[in-house]
């Protein structure tokens, strides 16, 4: 336990960092974004990741500044409004999602990629630690054809650079429906007022800006 909260902890710092780096505007934010809150910017932009158990994949976006809404669902399976028993005991097919709304002049998605790819372990299939099954796996759902290209621009720096010990088996698909997870699973850390503790980070990936 005292190991992960370290890491987690370090996966903060670290995600500061690539924020910091590119802001050319700061604006004073409140430390959280909880579920649900209110976004009207038109120029406001949609991401979705699966990272394995939503709870600590949302804690983490919701920090960084530029993300201005979080929330965790389910995505990409063959199941009209499923449950989260429904996804963990059938063949839904559907991955734990956490969905983002950001705002890009003042955190772009490259850098949500890069925070991404830190924040769990991309070369296990359909797993996270000890979370196994094809909920928990590691999936980027593009919005737009922009994101598609840069999701497939960053997998292959991941490679040129060899970032990893083992292939990464991040699947890069379209984004469909989402369905939003049972309240409970809303601002879970949040509400509880305790460290994040699921995640499974290897390797601090910084990517560079697609050209």
């Amino acid at each position: 336990m005292k190991t992960k909260i370290l890491f987690f902890a370090t996966l903060l710092i670290f995600a500061s960092i690539i924020v910091n780096s590119t802001e050319a505007d700061k604006t004073e934010k409140s430390d959280s974004k909880k579920s649900g809150d209110k976004v009207t910017n038109m120029n406001h932009k949609k991401a979705t990741f699966g990272a394995g158990c939503f709870w600590g994949v949302e804690a983490i976006f919701q920090k960084l500044d530029g993300v201005v809404e979080t929330s965790v669902g389910y995505m990409g399976g063959n199941t009209k409004n499923p449950t989260y028993k429904e996804i963990c005991y059938e063949e839904t097919n559907h991955a734990e999602v956490c969905e983002i709304t950001y705002d890009p002049n003042v955190i772009s998605y490259t850098d949500l990629l890069s925070v991404f790819f830190s924040l769990h372990d991309p070369t296990t299939l359909n797993r996270q630690g000890p979370d196994v099954g094809t909920q928990y796996r590691s999936a980027i759902f593009y919005n737009d054809d922009d994101q598609k290209a840069r999701a497939i621009n960053a997998l292959q720096q991941i490679e040129d650079g060899k970032l990893f010990n083992r292939p990464v088996v991040t699947e890069v698909t379209e984004a469909l429906t989402y369905y939003k997870a049972e309240d409970y699973h809303q601002d879970y850390f949040l509400n509880k007022n305790i460290a994040p503790h699921c995640g499974i980070g290897v390797v601090n990936v910084k990517l560079n800006e697609m050209k």
